[in-house]
């Protein structure tokens, strides 16, 4: 089987190391680099199958690199993980509204960092089993391939965290999805404690899609649970 590559853009040396050797001994291989433009020119002749980038970096930050990986077309798909010192709220959603999969704080536990890239991985594979083109739900229309959701033909601009998350509510249309299962499939989160953020993202998602969002007919609470794609919406 062919090894996974995954680039590291860390500048602090010793940090840089621990990150390379531990996930070396998981079998992946790994690729270094001090800043973002040589990891850049890197990417020119070998595309990694994932992302670690420290925010705090010479030159370009973890932010622009994210976005800059984001917009290119030979580098869009590949997941991100941001490892960093800062831990407050702001950083953290910037970082996932950016495309980040993951987010780790330092000091960080290496075991952690490696359960969280064999996540990302796991859920890749699991996006790559076969979903219908076009979902068509009530007023709403999600077109997978093309990543655009429309509401009675019009489009709607959805962030792609919000697009993820809708498709997996449709998907599992009339299951209640706890938020710390939402967490795992749509940010990579594989542990209880960023909550906030699912219903931060749902409360957005319904004034998008929903007709009055403070009584959605497609995206309903459960209370002390989590959320449920509504089978009323087929009616509307």
């Amino acid at each position: 089987m062919v090894k996974k590559l995954i680039y590291v853009v860390e500048d602090e040396k010793h940090i840089q190391e621990l990150i390379a050797f531990n996930l070396i001994e998981n079998g992946y291989d790994v690729k270094c680099f001090d800043n973002g433009e040589t990891m850049f020119d890197e990417c020119h002749t070998t595309k990694p199958d994932l992302f670690i980038l420290d925010i705090m970096l010479p030159g370009i930050d973890g932010f622009e690199i994210c976005r800059k990986i984001k917009e290119n077309p030979f580098l869009k798909k590949t997941p991100i993980i941001m490892l960093t010192a800062k831990n407050d709220e702001f950083n953290k959603v910037l970082g996932l509204e950016l495309g980040a999969e993951d987010y780790i704080t330092k000091p960080f536990s290496v075991r952690e960092l490696v359960a969280r890239v064999k996540v990302v991985f796991r859920r890749q594979a699991e996006s790559r089993e076969i979903v219908p083109e076009v979902i068509k739900v009530g007023k709403i229309t999600i077109d997978v391939a093309r990543r655009e959701v429309y509401k009675d033909n019009t489009l709607i601009d959805l962030t792609l965290k919000e697009f993820e998350l809708l498709k997996l509510l449709v998907l599992n249309k009339g299951m209640v999805m706890s938020r710390e299962l939402l967490l795992e499939k749509v940010w990579g989160f594989d542990y209880y404690g960023e909550t906030r953020t699912v219903d931060v993202h749902i409360r957005y998602l319904r004034q998008k899609i929903e007709d009055d969002d403070n009584a959605p007919a497609y995206i309903e609470t459960v209370r002390g649970v989590g959320y449920r794609f509504s089978d009323k919406g087929d009616k509307e």
